[in-house]
């Protein structure tokens, strides 16, 4: 202990800027996040299409542009021209603020991402940035049911009520599999979470509450075999039914953003973030969260969609119990063997 305290007295102080200094390199490292973070959503979906129809033996977009690069661009003129059809019996205020909010929760969660060591790869450290992350992930919540409510329409309303319990038994099991990360690491800082990895990935002393939290995070972000909300043969689109144009873009937009957040959480939290051998750190967190980004879209064109009730059987009866036990098995070990994980991770 004694060591540890002359070296953080013999360390160099930390560079301090003027308030109005700090607020604009916030502002600027905000404006080129948001503007990579909109670049890859648009991206993440032409290269959804080519995957998809690469597994399914189709052709996938190929005419925009040289090999079909210029599909995103296309599709946002398209959607930026398509003609506003507002349901006229629709709540308006509700109708309109539902496809912002997914989008707006999204994004800002982005801003306690490390994407590296230093202070130019975050926007803000939190000291409770995992706290921070699951406040937005469950105000997301509020999108997909006021959407469905405010459309006036029964599918509408049909897909926003099996999204509200979707998400709600699904936020439970999830929350509850960071737990055991936040007992090994011993802080809610995705920074310091990641600081802690620097030895041993969490996934390896994890691995159960990394399972349960993988696919937690699926159904949370309402994707196949978990899209009960918006299937298209049953009720034909769901929540978002009664949208059109820019508006029914922010949904889609909002669900990719939403793929990317949780792929960068994954990575955090349980992959060691940006540690690896080799390559500059930034480049090893980008890696790992497009291996995710394809894991999301390799399980779409795999399973099946689930039936409802297996749906809720697979959160109450088999993940809640799982992450349970993965929290009270981590707090006994750590008891235990008070030096035992903490030593894996540092």
């Amino acid at each position: 202990m004694s060591e540890m305290i002359a070296l953080a007295a013999s360390a160099p102080p930390a560079v301090v800027y003027p308030l109005y200094l700090q607020a604009i390199i916030a502002i600027v490292k905000g404006a080129v996040l948001l503007f990579v973070l909109l670049t890859l959503a648009a991206y993440a979906v032409f290269a959804e299409r080519r995957i998809l129809a690469f597994m399914q033996g189709r052709v996938g977009p190929n005419r925009a542009g040289p090999f079909g690069f210029l599909q995103p661009l296309a599709d946002v003129f398209k959607l930026l021209t398509k003609e506003e059809a507002n349901p006229p019996f629709a709540d308006k205020w509700l109708y309109y603020a539902a496809p912002a909010i997914i989008t707006i929760t999204s994004m800002l969660t982005f801003a306690v991402i490390p994407f590296g060591p230093s202070d130019w790869f975050i926007i803000t450290d939190l000291n409770v940035g995992l706290l921070f992350f699951l406040a937005l992930s469950s105000l997301g919540v509020y999108s997909i049911v006021l959407a469905g409510w405010s459309s006036n329409s029964k599918y509408a309303a049909l897909g926003g009520l099996r999204a509200t319990a979707q998400m709600i038994s699904y936020e439970l099991p999830m929350s509850l599999a960071l737990v055991g990360v936040v007992l090994a690491a011993g802080t809610f800082s995705l920074r310091e979470i990641v600081c802690a990895q620097s030895g041993l990935w969490f996934i390896v002393i994890q691995p159960v509450g990394f399972a349960v939290f993988l696919i937690a995070a699926v159904a949370e972000s309402r994707r196949t075999p978990f899209d009960l909300p918006e299937a298209e043969n049953e009720i034909v689109a769901g929540f978002h039914t009664e949208y059109s144009s820019m508006k029914f873009a922010l949904f889609f937009l909002g669900e990719y953003v939403s793929i990317m957040l949780l792929s960068c959480i994954i990575a955090v939290v349980y992959l060691g973030g940006w540690h690896g051998p080799w390559l500059p750190p930034p480049l090893w967190m980008l890696i790992k969260v497009g291996a995710l980004v394809f894991f999301f879209i390799w399980i779409r064109a795999t399973f099946p969609r689930l039936r409802y009730d297996h749906l809720m059987e697979l959160g109450w009866k088999w993940l809640l119990p799982l992450a349970i036990a993965n929290v009270v098995i981590t707090a006994a070990l750590l008891l235990a063997f008070p030096k035992l994980v903490q030593g894996a991770g540092k």
